[in-house]
């Protein structure tokens, strides 16, 4: 087994020429030095050095060569390997993160943001998609507007209010009873995650919309909406200022929808980058929550 101090021993000799100079400069004894040699050669079955003794210096072997070039490989690989460790206690590591369309369209802009300026060489990666598995896998963080599985910690991002997004004039001002939506043509999100949820407690109620066209797309939605084919319930943070005009009109609801809630998801230890993200989107999220508590 090659030891990292034999490995350094046998570069600061062939660097500086001595063993007393090289002693020195690693802050050893020469006899500390002449030992931890002694053993590489052991292990490596000859020597590494001539020695001609007196204040000449030292020459490497062949077999000493030979080593030195592998050394300085292993040693550059843990200077490496050392700088990657400072870097990641530090907050500038790497993290791979999972999000659906709000979270990077609303919250990750600041949240992302935040974090650069704090930790210009953190290396941030985003993953969408949208998925109602309760589980990061290999992520270090992933966004859902579910709770985590077992085994998974579930951190309470923000609440999001359910508004109906219709044409002007389809319903009276203020705020529409879930009841009037029975029968109604309606565009919706796929029936996954928040607009599963959200149909399955439709039906509890009794209302049984008429869902005429599905779409991925948030702005997709709002903007057959506009043209007419539908009404809509969406999480409020779905919906962008600039979707909305005088033609689109967002209706609070009257009755027992709970909001829409968004975890951020993780599994163990973190590092301190994946802390730090997870601390900045809590702060972001209760903005926004209150925010749109205001906005309705």
């Amino acid at each position: 087994m090659y030891e990292l101090r034999h490995l350094q021993a046998l570069d600061a000799i062939a660097d500086e020429g001595t063993f007393g100079r090289a002693a020195a400069r690693l802050g050893y004894t020469q006899s500390t030095l002449s030992q931890q040699i002694a053993a590489l050669e052991r292990t490596v079955g000859g020597a590494v050095f001539d020695r001609p003794g007196g204040p000449r210096p030292v020459r490497l072997t062949a077999l000493g060569r030979l080593v030195l070039d592998g050394a300085r490989s292993v040693l550059a690989r843990s200077r490496s390997l050392g700088d990657d460790v400072a870097r990641f206690h530090a907050g500038d590591g790497r993290i791979e993160v999972g999000t659906f369309q709000t979270v990077t369209n609303v919250l990750l802009p600041t949240v992302v943001g935040r974090l650069r300026s704090e930790h210009p060489g953190c290396d941030i990666r985003l993953f969408e998609d949208e998925d109602d598995t309760p589980d990061p896998g290999d992520l270090d963080v992933l966004f859902l507007d579910a709770p985590g599985s077992d085994g998974v910690d579930s951190t309470l991002i923000l609440e999001d209010q359910h508004v109906l997004v219709a044409r002007r004039g389809d319903f009276a001002a203020g705020a529409v009873a879930l009841k009037k939506l029975n029968g109604i043509p309606m565009v919706a999100l796929p029936a996954i995650c928040d607009q599963g949820r959200v149909e399955e407690h439709l039906a509890e109620h009794g209302v049984a919309p008429h869902f005429v066209f599905r779409t991925a797309d948030n702005q997709a939605v709002v903007s057959v909406v506009r043209a007419g084919l539908g009404c809509a319930i969406m999480p409020l943070l779905a919906i962008t200022t600039p979707e909305v005009d005088d033609e689109v009109v967002l209706h609070p609801l009257r009755g027992a929808l709970p909001p829409r809630q968004i975890y951020a998801l993780t599994r163990g230890a973190l590092s301190p980058l994946a802390q730090r993200l997870v601390a900045v989107a809590q702060e972001h999220g209760a903005e926004l929550t209150r925010a749109g508590a205001c906005q309705l």
